[in-house]
């Protein structure tokens, strides 16, 4: 085994004399005098030196200590059992560690990520004498709702013939489940799990496709206005306390996709804490069953090591990656991509590497794009598509969207859904700025519509800030008027309920419906002669639209409160 002594320390940055050679991003173990082997990543080789960023709290450790390189990677095991885990960003399942480490956790403990007591009903699909290549299926074993797919080793890069295949039956993920040879004749034995450098973006596909398929997520802001493709990419940036953590909630639980993966990099304790709380007591629309059972969550807090945030966010891509080769659609929230940047910009600083703007490194913008590009929709070689839709949240300081995370961000993303702190304070959820938010993406709605309608929505806020210097009465009546029809759309469409059973998701059938009768109101010349008759009248108008919001689809309430709105709109058309 290779191995090396401890030099110098620099917070969570050990520099090591090499006795041998070593690879950039290998794993290392630096062995304290207590015995603790604490995991760190090689990010600089210079001559005889190497330096490491440790993945636990550096306290203990000395001059003199010895290193042990791995010979491997960063990497994540793949195989069944990943769903409805929680992990940090090594891919240790927490609740094993708390119950071996207790309330305070130990450095040093890694535990294997996937269960090795477990058995899995495998049904081979493939036989004796089949030709195989890397990510071809062996075999399939139900895992929550879904058939995962035993697949050949993405790093196994020949042609391969299948020696024998076990037959259906119980088996662990340790177990062989088929021997393949080679054109040489080399034999492997290939088991239910395997290994993948976390750094290194699964290509194991035919063909990567445009993102033009919309992913519905039933927020009607984000589906009829800013959509989102899947395999597409979106952020979501917005001060404290705007509403991120709700909104990822709703998208998680409504959104058009079969996995869902959270990636907390790096957010506040408390904020971890009641995701973790709150997720495994959310529904499942699809299923009726516990959300968790096709979640897989990423825990890494703010207290926890800087460096662990970006293994975090790598390995939660990874894992995406991985249910997109079985042809899922997978959608990635990582909450906050600024903590990580944060991490970025420490280790940085302790590298000695020439800052960039606000100290950032100068390869900030590359290192946002390179996480992002690995989201995608693929054709797969069996004909299947796949896709890996990432969502970002950033946290501006301020709400500053000027700043150089979210100004890296908004170069490479397909949507932009800016969180406001004004919107926010009046309460209007989700606090989506719809003037500021944009999207490159086609949604479900007619283009044409949705961009007169938002045409409208614009003018109106123009009118409202003029309203603020001349009064009302400074106002004219065709002002006045457009001021109250945006004002009304987005109370009625624009606002969401999140919280309320029928409110939280809406079908887009139902949106459409509504979309299409604002718009011909707001299309419409209506008899309102003074200004107290418009405000009375649209006030009148727009609760019946919020009680028919909160309405069954097709109830008894829902198919009166339409008859009502559609004669009153009748009433003062001109």
């Amino acid at each position: 085994m290779k191995q090396g002594k401890v030099v110098g320390i620099n917070g969570n940055m050990v520099t090591v004399a090499l006795e041998s050679s070593v690879i950039m991003n290998e794993v290392g173990y630096i062995i304290t005098d207590e015995g603790k082997r604490l995991k760190s990543e090689v990010i600089r080789v210079m001559g005889d030196e190497a330096q490491l960023q440790v993945f636990e709290i550096t306290k203990g450790i000395s001059i003199g200590d010895g290193c042990e390189f791995s010979g491997d990677l960063l990497a994540v095991e793949l195989g069944p059992g990943l769903l409805g885990q929680v992990y940090d960003g090594l891919q240790n399942p927490l609740p094993e560690l708390a119950e071996q480490a207790g309330y305070f956790l130990e450095r040093g403990i890694y535990i294997d990520p996937l269960n090795r007591s477990r058995r899995w009903e495998f049904t081979p699909t493939a036989h004796e004498g089949d030709k195989v290549e890397k990510a071809d299926v062996l075999g399939t074993v139900p895992e929550g709702p879904f058939k995962h797919a035993i697949m050949v080793p993405f790093n196994m890069l020949d042609s391969y013939t299948v020696k024998s295949i076990k037959p259906a039956g119980s088996y662990l993920i340790t177990d062989t489940i088929a021997v393949v040879t080679d054109a040489r004749g080399n034999e492997y034995n290939l088991t239910m799990s395997f290994q993948w450098p976390v750094k290194r973006a699964i290509t194991c596909y035919e063909e990567r496709l445009k993102p033009v398929e919309p992913m519905l997520t039933k927020t009607r802001v984000i589906d009829t206005f800013l959509p989102v493709a899947k395999g597409g990419t979106y952020c979501i940036p917005g001060p404290f306390g705007a509403g991120k953590t709700v909104l990822q909630q709703t998208t998680s639980k409504y959104a058009d996709v079969d996995v869902v993966i959270v990636a907390a990099c790096g957010e506040r304790a408390g904020e971890v804490v009641e995701t973790l709380k709150e997720f495994p007591e959310l529904t499942d629309p699809k299923t009726g069953k516990s959300l968790m059972e096709r979640t897989i969550i990423i825990c890494n807090t703010s207290s926890m090591p800087v460096a662990s945030r970006e293994a975090s966010v790598y390995t939660a891509v990874t894992l995406a990656e991985y249910y997109r080769q079985m042809g899922l659609d997978v959608l990635l929230l990582a909450d906050s991509t600024s903590r990580w940047a944060q991490a970025m910009r420490e280790m940085s600083g302790r590298l000695e590497e020439i800052p960039g703007e606000e100290a950032f490194p100068a390869y900030l913008e590359s290192s946002i794009a390179g996480f992002y590009e690995r989201a995608g929709i693929v054709r797969l070689r069996s004909g299947k598509k796949g896709s890996v839709t990432i969502g970002g949240t950033v946290s501006p300081a301020g709400g500053n969207f000027e700043e150089p995370v979210t100004q890296a961000t908004l170069k490479v993303v397909g949507a932009f859904h800016g969180l406001s702190r004004e919107r926010s304070d009046a309460r209007k959820y989700p606090a989506i700025h719809p003037i500021d938010s944009w999207s490159k993406y086609k949604g479900i709605m007619d283009e044409k519509k949705t961009g007169e309608a938002y045409s409208l929505l614009k003018r109106g806020y123009e009118v409202e800030a003029m309203m603020k210097v001349v009064g009302e009465e400074g106002t004219s009546l065709a002002d006045y008027l457009i001021y109250l029809e945006g004002d009304f759309l987005d109370a009625v469409y624009f606002q969401q309920n999140s919280f309320d059973a029928v409110d939280a998701a809406v079908a887009p059938e139902r949106q459409e419906l509504v979309f299409n009768k604002i718009h011909s109101l707001l299309k419409s010349k209506l008899k309102l002669n003074d200004k107290t008759e418009a405000r009375s009248w649209f006030n009148s108008l727009r609760q019946k639209f919020l009680d028919w919001n909160y309405s069954e689809w097709e109830s008894d309430d829902y198919v009166k409160l339409e008859k009502e709105i559609d004669a009153q709109i009748a009433g003062m058309k001109a």
